[in-house]
Protein backbone atom coordinates (compact mmCIF):
# COMPACT_ATOMS: atom_id res chain seq x y z
CA UNK A 1 0.00 0.00 0.00
CA UNK A 2 1.40 3.45 -0.93
CA UNK A 3 2.07 5.30 2.14
CA UNK A 4 1.36 2.80 4.98
CA UNK A 5 2.71 3.13 7.90
CA UNK A 6 3.02 0.21 9.68
CA UNK A 7 4.03 -0.90 13.60
CA UNK A 8 5.74 -4.04 13.01
CA UNK A 9 7.02 -4.69 16.52
CA UNK A 10 7.48 -8.36 17.04
CA UNK A 11 5.51 -9.19 20.05
CA UNK A 12 2.41 -7.24 21.12
CA UNK A 13 2.77 -6.26 24.95
CA UNK A 14 0.72 -8.21 26.91
CA UNK A 15 -2.74 -6.45 27.32
CA UNK A 16 -3.53 -5.23 31.17
CA UNK A 17 -7.20 -6.30 31.09
CA UNK A 18 -8.67 -9.48 31.19
CA UNK A 19 -11.48 -8.91 28.13
CA UNK A 20 -9.01 -10.37 25.14
CA UNK A 21 -11.16 -13.37 24.50
CA UNK A 22 -14.26 -11.07 24.99
CA UNK A 23 -12.80 -9.18 22.45
CA UNK A 24 -13.23 -11.50 19.58
CA UNK A 25 -16.69 -12.70 20.98
CA UNK A 26 -18.00 -9.47 20.72
CA UNK A 27 -16.19 -8.55 17.25
CA UNK A 28 -18.52 -11.95 16.40
CA UNK A 29 -21.91 -10.65 17.77
CA UNK A 30 -20.91 -7.24 15.84
CA UNK A 31 -20.15 -9.37 12.55
CA UNK A 32 -24.25 -11.03 13.36
CA UNK A 33 -26.23 -7.97 13.66
CA UNK A 34 -24.83 -6.46 10.58
CA UNK A 35 -24.91 -9.47 8.36
CA UNK A 36 -29.12 -10.09 9.77
CA UNK A 37 -29.40 -6.32 8.78
CA UNK A 38 -28.01 -7.04 5.47
CA UNK A 39 -25.03 -4.75 5.82
CA UNK A 40 -21.53 -5.43 4.49
CA UNK A 41 -18.97 -3.29 7.01
CA UNK A 42 -19.23 -0.89 10.31
CA UNK A 43 -17.13 1.72 10.93
CA UNK A 44 -16.81 2.57 14.59
CA UNK A 45 -15.44 5.79 16.21
CA UNK A 46 -16.43 6.02 19.39
CA UNK A 47 -13.98 5.90 21.46
CA UNK A 48 -16.07 3.62 24.36
CA UNK A 49 -16.40 1.32 21.65
CA UNK A 50 -13.34 1.16 20.33
CA UNK A 51 -12.43 0.32 23.59
CA UNK A 52 -15.17 -1.80 24.05
CA UNK A 53 -14.26 -4.32 20.80
CA UNK A 54 -10.45 -3.92 21.06
CA UNK A 55 -9.10 -2.52 24.34
CA UNK A 56 -7.76 0.81 22.25
CA UNK A 57 -7.26 3.34 24.98
CA UNK A 58 -5.26 6.55 24.33
CA UNK A 59 -6.36 10.34 24.26
CA UNK A 60 -6.32 10.27 20.51
CA UNK A 61 -9.96 10.57 20.00
CA UNK A 62 -9.81 13.80 19.29
CA UNK A 63 -8.22 12.53 15.72
CA UNK A 64 -9.83 11.08 13.34
CA UNK A 65 -9.59 7.12 14.28
CA UNK A 66 -11.47 3.86 13.86
CA UNK A 67 -11.82 0.41 13.55
CA UNK A 68 -13.42 -1.66 10.31
CA UNK A 69 -15.49 -4.00 10.71
CA UNK A 70 -16.35 -6.20 8.27
CA UNK A 71 -19.33 -8.72 8.03
CA UNK A 72 -16.70 -11.32 7.38
CA UNK A 73 -13.30 -11.41 7.90
CA UNK A 74 -11.22 -9.31 10.20
CA UNK A 75 -11.79 -6.25 11.60
CA UNK A 76 -8.83 -3.45 10.87
CA UNK A 77 -7.53 -0.31 13.68
CA UNK A 78 -6.77 2.55 11.69
CA UNK A 79 -5.07 5.34 13.98
CA UNK A 80 -2.91 8.61 13.09
CA UNK A 81 0.71 6.69 12.74
CA UNK A 82 2.29 8.02 15.96
CA UNK A 83 -0.84 6.99 17.70
CA UNK A 84 -0.57 3.40 16.20
CA UNK A 85 2.14 2.09 18.88
CA UNK A 86 -0.18 2.87 21.29
CA UNK A 87 -2.77 0.30 19.46
CA UNK A 88 -0.10 -2.06 20.00
CA UNK A 89 -0.19 -1.26 24.08
CA UNK A 90 -3.26 -1.47 24.72
CA UNK A 91 -5.52 -3.58 21.74
CA UNK A 92 -5.74 -6.80 21.44
CA UNK A 93 -5.60 -6.84 17.56
CA UNK A 94 -2.29 -8.37 16.00
CA UNK A 95 -0.08 -5.56 14.88
CA UNK A 96 -0.54 -6.43 11.05
CA UNK A 97 -4.02 -5.36 11.80
CA UNK A 98 -2.95 -2.02 13.42
CA UNK A 99 -2.47 0.68 10.67
CA UNK A 100 -1.28 4.97 11.14
CA UNK A 101 -1.89 6.86 8.62
CA UNK A 102 0.91 9.68 7.55
CA UNK A 103 1.16 12.67 9.66
CA UNK A 104 0.92 15.01 6.92
CA UNK A 105 -2.79 14.15 6.61
CA UNK A 106 -3.38 16.01 9.86
CA UNK A 107 -5.33 19.53 10.07
CA UNK A 108 -5.26 19.82 6.20
CA UNK A 109 -8.11 21.77 4.28
CA UNK A 110 -7.30 20.09 1.24
CA UNK A 111 -6.86 16.64 1.96
CA UNK A 112 -8.36 14.15 5.48
CA UNK A 113 -7.57 11.25 7.07
CA UNK A 114 -10.90 9.76 6.44
CA UNK A 115 -9.41 9.44 2.86
CA UNK A 116 -6.02 7.06 3.53
CA UNK A 117 -8.52 5.43 6.02
CA UNK A 118 -10.99 4.62 3.41
CA UNK A 119 -8.55 3.65 0.72
CA UNK A 120 -6.86 1.46 3.75
CA UNK A 121 -10.14 -0.39 4.62
CA UNK A 122 -10.58 -1.54 0.62
CA UNK A 123 -6.99 -2.86 0.47
CA UNK A 124 -6.89 -4.94 3.51
CA UNK A 125 -10.42 -5.88 2.92
CA UNK A 126 -12.31 -4.48 5.63
CA UNK A 127 -14.58 -1.82 3.63
CA UNK A 128 -15.76 -2.78 0.12
CA UNK A 129 -15.00 -1.50 -2.95
CA UNK A 130 -18.21 -1.79 -4.96
CA UNK A 131 -21.16 -1.61 -4.36
CA UNK A 132 -22.48 -2.36 -0.70
CA UNK A 133 -24.07 -1.04 2.57
CA UNK A 134 -22.04 0.79 5.08
CA UNK A 135 -22.82 1.57 8.55
CA UNK A 136 -21.48 4.42 10.25
CA UNK A 137 -21.66 5.55 14.01
CA UNK A 138 -23.02 8.88 12.58
CA UNK A 139 -24.13 10.65 16.59
CA UNK A 140 -20.55 9.72 17.55
CA UNK A 141 -19.11 12.60 19.52
CA UNK A 142 -16.02 12.28 17.18
CA UNK A 143 -17.09 11.71 13.46
CA UNK A 144 -17.54 15.24 11.81
CA UNK A 145 -19.64 16.19 8.70
CA UNK A 146 -16.30 16.45 7.36
CA UNK A 147 -15.30 12.62 7.74
CA UNK A 148 -18.64 12.15 6.76
CA UNK A 149 -18.42 13.43 3.57
CA UNK A 150 -14.39 12.63 2.90
CA UNK A 151 -15.34 8.87 3.62
CA UNK A 152 -18.68 9.20 1.23
CA UNK A 153 -16.04 10.46 -1.65
CA UNK A 154 -13.81 7.94 -1.45
CA UNK A 155 -16.62 4.70 -1.52
CA UNK A 156 -18.65 6.04 -4.38
CA UNK A 157 -20.64 3.08 -4.66
CA UNK A 158 -21.52 2.62 -1.28
CA UNK A 159 -24.67 3.67 1.02
CA UNK A 160 -23.56 5.19 3.49
CA UNK A 161 -26.75 4.11 6.73
CA UNK A 162 -26.86 5.36 10.43
CA UNK A 163 -25.12 2.29 12.05
CA UNK A 164 -28.23 3.41 15.22
CA UNK A 165 -25.94 2.54 17.93
CA UNK A 166 -25.39 -0.95 16.80
CA UNK A 167 -21.96 -1.33 19.64
CA UNK A 168 -23.73 0.93 22.28
CA UNK A 169 -26.68 -1.23 22.47
CA UNK A 170 -24.64 -4.76 22.38
CA UNK A 171 -22.44 -2.83 25.62
CA UNK A 172 -25.75 -2.84 27.38
CA UNK A 173 -26.18 -6.05 29.25
CA UNK A 174 -22.52 -6.24 31.36
CA UNK A 175 -20.53 -9.18 31.35
CA UNK A 176 -19.45 -10.92 34.85
CA UNK A 177 -15.90 -9.36 34.17
CA UNK A 178 -17.21 -5.93 33.37
CA UNK A 179 -19.49 -6.00 36.32
CA UNK A 180 -16.15 -6.93 38.43
CA UNK A 181 -15.14 -3.59 36.87
CA UNK A 182 -18.14 -1.53 37.60
CA UNK A 183 -17.81 -2.58 41.29
CA UNK A 184 -14.16 -1.31 41.24
CA UNK A 185 -15.02 1.79 39.21
CA UNK A 186 -17.60 2.27 42.70
CA UNK A 187 -15.25 1.60 45.22
CA UNK A 188 -13.19 4.55 43.32
CA UNK A 189 -16.50 6.52 43.50
CA UNK A 190 -16.69 5.97 47.16
CA UNK A 191 -13.80 7.46 48.29
CA UNK A 192 -13.90 10.22 45.92
CA UNK A 193 -17.27 11.49 47.11
CA UNK A 194 -16.34 10.52 50.90
CA UNK A 195 -13.18 13.45 50.34
CA UNK A 196 -15.96 15.80 48.47
CA UNK A 197 -18.23 15.67 50.82
CA UNK A 198 -15.90 16.42 53.66
CA UNK A 199 -14.15 19.35 51.48
CA UNK A 200 -17.24 21.21 51.35
CA UNK A 201 -16.96 23.53 54.35
CA UNK A 202 -17.82 27.34 53.93
CA UNK A 203 -14.45 29.36 53.45
CA UNK A 204 -13.34 27.29 51.21
CA UNK A 205 -12.42 27.97 47.62
CA UNK A 206 -14.36 26.01 45.00
CA UNK A 207 -11.36 25.28 42.53
CA UNK A 208 -9.66 24.08 45.94
CA UNK A 209 -12.35 21.27 46.70
CA UNK A 210 -12.32 20.00 43.01
CA UNK A 211 -8.29 19.76 43.37
CA UNK A 212 -8.60 17.74 46.11
CA UNK A 213 -11.47 15.25 44.15
CA UNK A 214 -9.84 14.90 41.53
CA UNK A 215 -6.50 13.97 43.47
CA UNK A 216 -9.11 11.18 44.65
CA UNK A 217 -10.57 10.19 41.67
CA UNK A 218 -6.74 9.72 39.98
CA UNK A 219 -5.68 7.69 43.54
CA UNK A 220 -8.98 5.83 43.80
CA UNK A 221 -8.29 3.09 46.57
CA UNK A 222 -5.08 1.48 48.06
CA UNK A 223 -6.47 -1.70 45.89
CA UNK A 224 -7.01 -0.03 42.92
CA UNK A 225 -5.85 3.02 40.81
CA UNK A 226 -8.28 5.50 39.76
CA UNK A 227 -8.46 6.80 35.90
CA UNK A 228 -9.74 9.81 34.31
CA UNK A 229 -13.05 10.75 34.12
CA UNK A 230 -15.08 11.69 31.14
CA UNK A 231 -16.93 14.65 33.03
CA UNK A 232 -14.97 16.55 35.10
CA UNK A 233 -16.74 17.05 39.05
CA UNK A 234 -19.49 19.09 38.96
CA UNK A 235 -20.27 21.73 41.31
CA UNK A 236 -22.87 24.15 41.34
CA UNK A 237 -23.43 26.34 44.68
CA UNK A 238 -25.94 28.72 46.05
CA UNK A 239 -27.54 30.13 43.59
CA UNK A 240 -25.86 28.55 40.87
CA UNK A 241 -27.52 24.90 42.43
CA UNK A 242 -30.32 25.10 40.40
CA UNK A 243 -28.89 24.77 37.10
CA UNK A 244 -27.64 21.50 35.77
CA UNK A 245 -23.63 20.92 34.10
CA UNK A 246 -21.92 23.52 36.02
CA UNK A 247 -18.41 23.06 37.27
CA UNK A 248 -16.58 25.44 39.24
CA UNK A 249 -15.13 28.98 40.22
CA UNK A 250 -12.65 30.17 42.20
CA UNK A 251 -15.16 31.99 44.97
CA UNK A 252 -15.82 30.56 48.54
CA UNK A 253 -18.37 28.72 49.11
CA UNK A 254 -20.43 30.00 51.79
CA UNK A 255 -22.31 29.16 55.21
CA UNK A 256 -25.97 29.34 54.34
CA UNK A 257 -25.91 27.93 51.27
CA UNK A 258 -26.03 24.29 49.50
CA UNK A 259 -24.04 22.55 46.81
CA UNK A 260 -24.65 20.33 44.54
CA UNK A 261 -21.56 17.69 43.60
CA UNK A 262 -21.57 15.27 40.66
CA UNK A 263 -18.55 12.91 40.07
CA UNK A 264 -17.30 9.54 39.29
CA UNK A 265 -15.31 7.23 40.11
CA UNK A 266 -13.34 5.39 37.23
CA UNK A 267 -11.39 2.55 36.91
CA UNK A 268 -10.14 0.88 33.39
CA UNK A 269 -12.42 3.19 31.69
CA UNK A 270 -15.78 2.11 33.48
CA UNK A 271 -17.53 4.51 35.03
CA UNK A 272 -19.72 4.81 38.31
CA UNK A 273 -21.20 7.99 38.91
CA UNK A 274 -22.70 9.54 41.91
CA UNK A 275 -24.41 12.86 43.19
CA UNK A 276 -24.89 14.50 46.50
CA UNK A 277 -26.01 17.91 47.62
CA UNK A 278 -24.26 19.93 50.78
CA UNK A 279 -26.11 22.67 53.06
CA UNK A 280 -23.71 24.17 54.49
CA UNK A 281 -25.87 24.92 57.65
CA UNK A 282 -29.27 24.38 58.00
CA UNK A 283 -31.32 23.80 55.60
CA UNK A 284 -34.23 25.68 54.13
CA UNK A 285 -37.16 23.97 54.23
CA UNK A 286 -38.26 23.98 50.64
CA UNK A 287 -34.72 22.49 50.34
CA UNK A 288 -35.41 20.01 53.39
CA UNK A 289 -38.87 18.86 52.23
CA UNK A 290 -37.65 18.22 48.17
CA UNK A 291 -34.56 16.05 49.62
CA UNK A 292 -37.05 14.14 51.47
CA UNK A 293 -39.50 13.97 48.83
CA UNK A 294 -36.81 13.04 46.32
CA UNK A 295 -35.67 10.25 49.03
CA UNK A 296 -38.87 8.79 48.51
CA UNK A 297 -38.99 8.68 44.79
CA UNK A 298 -35.76 7.25 44.75
CA UNK A 299 -36.38 4.70 47.21
CA UNK A 300 -39.65 3.76 44.64
CA UNK A 301 -37.76 3.82 41.72
CA UNK A 302 -35.29 1.26 43.02
CA UNK A 303 -38.16 -0.92 43.89
CA UNK A 304 -39.44 -0.86 40.53
CA UNK A 305 -36.11 -2.22 39.28
CA UNK A 306 -36.70 -5.49 38.95
CA UNK A 307 -36.10 -7.83 35.99
CA UNK A 308 -39.11 -8.06 33.76
CA UNK A 309 -40.16 -4.30 34.57
CA UNK A 310 -39.42 -1.60 32.04
CA UNK A 311 -37.59 1.77 32.27
CA UNK A 312 -40.60 3.42 32.08
CA UNK A 313 -42.10 1.67 34.97
CA UNK A 314 -39.14 2.82 37.12
CA UNK A 315 -39.89 6.48 35.73
CA UNK A 316 -43.63 6.34 37.36
CA UNK A 317 -43.00 4.85 40.15
CA UNK A 318 -40.67 7.88 41.28
CA UNK A 319 -43.32 10.42 39.14
CA UNK A 320 -45.87 8.95 40.93
CA UNK A 321 -44.39 9.57 44.54
CA UNK A 322 -42.58 13.11 43.69
CA UNK A 323 -46.33 14.20 43.15
CA UNK A 324 -47.30 13.52 45.99
CA UNK A 325 -45.44 16.33 47.25
CA UNK A 326 -46.28 18.51 44.55
CA UNK A 327 -43.28 17.81 42.85
CA UNK A 328 -42.52 17.18 39.03
CA UNK A 329 -39.68 15.94 36.96
CA UNK A 330 -39.66 17.05 33.03
CA UNK A 331 -36.04 15.37 32.36
CA UNK A 332 -35.30 11.70 32.29
CA UNK A 333 -34.35 10.14 35.72
CA UNK A 334 -31.55 8.07 34.45
CA UNK A 335 -29.11 6.25 31.64
CA UNK A 336 -27.69 3.04 30.81
CA UNK A 337 -23.47 3.54 32.37
CA UNK A 338 -20.60 1.57 31.52
CA UNK A 339 -17.14 2.74 29.53
CA UNK A 340 -16.76 6.38 29.05
CA UNK A 341 -14.55 8.92 27.26
CA UNK A 342 -15.08 12.66 27.00
CA UNK A 343 -17.17 14.43 26.80
CA UNK A 344 -19.81 11.89 28.46
CA UNK A 345 -19.66 8.77 30.61
CA UNK A 346 -23.70 7.54 29.09
CA UNK A 347 -23.85 5.01 26.90
CA UNK A 348 -26.26 6.92 24.35
CA UNK A 349 -29.19 3.73 24.71
CA UNK A 350 -31.52 3.32 27.45
CA UNK A 351 -33.42 6.47 29.45
CA UNK A 352 -35.44 5.97 32.31
CA UNK A 353 -38.43 8.06 30.94
CA UNK A 354 -42.20 7.61 30.32
CA UNK A 355 -41.31 7.18 26.58
CA UNK A 356 -38.16 4.20 27.29
CA UNK A 357 -40.12 0.77 27.27
CA UNK A 358 -36.39 -1.15 27.31
CA UNK A 359 -37.02 -4.32 29.25
CA UNK A 360 -34.91 -4.45 32.70
CA UNK A 361 -32.14 -7.49 31.98
CA UNK A 362 -29.60 -8.51 35.07
CA UNK A 363 -26.58 -6.70 34.06
CA UNK A 364 -27.49 -3.58 33.14
CA UNK A 365 -26.56 -0.89 34.58
CA UNK A 366 -27.50 2.47 35.14
CA UNK A 367 -27.28 6.15 36.55
CA UNK A 368 -30.24 6.58 38.44
CA UNK A 369 -29.84 10.58 38.52
CA UNK A 370 -31.89 12.94 40.19
CA UNK A 371 -31.65 16.72 39.49
CA UNK A 372 -34.43 18.59 41.16
CA UNK A 373 -33.76 22.29 39.68
CA UNK A 374 -35.45 25.36 40.63
CA UNK A 375 -34.89 29.60 40.54
CA UNK A 376 -32.15 30.26 42.16
CA UNK A 377 -31.63 26.84 44.42
CA UNK A 378 -31.62 23.07 43.80
CA UNK A 379 -31.08 19.50 45.34
CA UNK A 380 -29.49 16.95 43.68
CA UNK A 381 -28.89 12.93 44.26
CA UNK A 382 -27.96 10.00 42.52
CA UNK A 383 -27.19 6.33 42.83
CA UNK A 384 -25.36 3.94 40.00
CA UNK A 385 -26.88 0.52 39.72
CA UNK A 386 -26.73 -2.99 38.94
CA UNK A 387 -29.83 -5.18 37.73
CA UNK A 388 -29.91 -8.13 39.17
CA UNK A 389 -31.93 -11.34 39.90
CA UNK A 390 -33.55 -9.39 42.78
CA UNK A 391 -33.31 -5.76 44.17
CA UNK A 392 -30.62 -3.52 42.09
CA UNK A 393 -27.36 -3.32 43.58
CA UNK A 394 -25.71 -0.05 44.56
CA UNK A 395 -22.47 -0.04 42.75
CA UNK A 396 -21.25 2.79 45.20
CA UNK A 397 -23.22 2.56 48.61
CA UNK A 398 -22.87 6.05 50.35
CA UNK A 399 -25.44 7.28 52.94
CA UNK A 400 -28.54 9.03 51.05
CA UNK A 401 -30.30 12.17 51.75
CA UNK A 402 -29.09 15.71 52.01
CA UNK A 403 -25.84 16.34 53.82
CA UNK A 404 -25.97 19.04 56.45
CA UNK A 405 -22.50 20.85 57.62
CA UNK A 406 -22.75 23.01 60.59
Amino acid sequence: MSELTEITTAEQTAHPHTLRAEHGQRLARVQEVLAGRGQDALVVTDPANLYYLTGYNAWSFYMPQALLVPVRGEAHLVLRAMDAKGGHHTATLPPERIHGYPEHYVHRHDIHPWEWIARCGREVGALPSGPAVVALELDAHFFSPRAYLALGACLPQAQLVDSLELVNWLRVVKSDTEIALMRAAGEVTVRAMTVAVDSLRAGARQCDVVAQIQQAQAHGTEALGGDYPAIVPMLPSGETAGTPHLTWVEEPLRHGEATTVELAGVHRRYHVPLARTVSLGPPPARLAETAEATGLGLEQALAAMRPGSTTADVHAAFTRTISRYGLSKESRIGYSIGIGYPPDWGERTVSLRAEDHTVLTPGMCFHVILGMWMDSWGYETSESVLVTDGPPELLAPLDQGLVTHP
